[in-house]
């Protein structure tokens, strides 16, 4: 049951995380007050991976089923803290909404489920089937799913619930994203004798019109598998009076179920290879994108950015049992898809653990200038989560 003490607590927990600054690869702040919390609320073990993702556990008395909830921790950057109505940082309590970065993107999530797994714990008197795991999580502002391997391998869950936003509904699908790269190799000269060189971008300029012509894969559910052109950069830059030998263009491909890395580039190599047999100047490479940032522990974390997508039919029986126990607690959940990548494509889309998405606030609040969360959307999923629990660990 949450109390009004309980209410309050969730919120001052939430509160506690917005003040930690968290950018991807600066999470040690907000790392160190959820390990803080953790301990207070009586958890079984809190641990800290090589990544720095933190990880709290909560055993039942009885064996079954391992639940796992997942929220990052990280957030995107502040650009400008004067356009802000209230500071960024402050977790300031305005009309019923907490403000802030992170707010809905997604430390209300993670002070909810944390809450809900300690009350939990606490009514039951630890007397229920399975093993109750949550997680913080690093890093998927830039690798969606990249950090979340060493907790899956950590765990082996039966269940994970992403607590993206979803306004309390439930999400059983999303499209993956890939960042393929596109490069064309030219030759430099003087720009005032360009007949003499190749100009990579020129030989870009016609990559770029004859990928425009290619026909987007479609999922019945999913929609499109989108590739869309978002950045181009030449080299050497600044040019001064030289005629560019390379050039880089960078795509986003939303993924559908089934993708692999290989059937995604296979149109796209298919298309180049066709190009170049029609202009013996023209030297193109696809490729996807491969990241690399450094995590608060001091190691690195590395990965190709390939995020799958994946999708769970609405009557599977976790989805169902999940959708029953919140209607009978006299909440009304839907069952949609995520518009956005999320730490899913590990473990659906990779691991093929049976997850669904469940959280408070609105996907479009993540990322924007005066970031909130509403209170009564903090409370509600908290109420949730512990609804979760009494689902799927019986």
């Amino acid at each position: 049951m949450l109390t009004k003490e309980r209410e309050n607590q969730v919120v001052e927990l939430c509160r506690k995380l917005i003040m930690k600054q968290s950018y991807s690869g600066q999470e040690d702040g907000v790392a160190g007050a959820l390990e803080e919390a953790l301990k207070e609320l009586g958890f079984d073990s809190v641990n800290v991976d090589k990544y720095g993702n933190v990880i709290g556990c909560i055993k039942g008395k009885r064996p079954g089923k391992k639940l796992l909830f997942d929220g990052h921790i990280d957030t995107v950057p502040v650009t400008d803290e004067t356009e802000w109505k209230y500071p960024p940082f402050a977790a300031e309590i305005h009309d019923g909404k907490i403000y802030g970065r992170g707010t809905s993107d997604m430390k209300g999530a993670v002070a909810a489920f944390v809450s809900a797994a300690a009350n939990f714990a606490q009514d039951t008197d630890r007397d229920f089937a399975g093993e109750l795991y949550v997680a913080g999580v690093v890093h998927e502002e830039c690798f969606e799913g990249v950090a979340a391997r060493e907790i899956s391998k950590a765990v082996c869950p039966d269940y994970v619930v992403i607590g993206e936003a979803s306004t309390l509904n439930l999400k059983v699908g999303q499209r993956g994203r890939g960042e393929i790269v596109v490069e064309t190799f030219g030759k430099p000269c003087h720009s005032a004798n360009p007949e003499k060189g190749i100009n990579a971008v020129y030989k870009m300029a016609k990559v770029i019109e004859a990928i425009r012509t290619l026909e987007p894969t479609n999922h019945p559910v999913l929609g499109d598998g989108i590739l869309e052109l978002t950045d181009i950069k030449s080299a050497p830059y600044p040019g001064a009076s030289v005629v560019p030998e390379y050039c880089r263009a960078t795509y986003d491909r939303r993924l559908l179920v089934g993708e692999t890395k290989e059937s995604v580039l296979e149109p796209l190599q298919k298309l180049m290879d066709q190009l170049m047999a029609e202009d013996p100047q023209l030297k193109v490479k696809v490729s996807y994108a491969v990241g690399e940032e450094q995590c608060y522990t001091g190691n690195k974390i590395q990965g190709e950015r390939f995020f799958p997508g994946w999708l769970y039919d609405e009557n599977e029986a976790f989805v169902q049992d999940v959708k029953k126990e919140l209607e009978d607690m006299g909440y009304t959940p839907s069952i949609t898809q995520y518009n956005f990548c999320t730490n899913g494509s590990h473990y659906a889309g990779e691991a093929g653990i049976k997850t669904f998405g469940l959280g408070p606030s609105q996907e479009n609040l993540a990322h924007t200038v005066n970031e909130y969360i509403e209170i009564d959307q903090l409370t509600k999923v908290t109420d949730c989560y512990y609804g979760v629990m009494k689902a799927l660990l019986k």
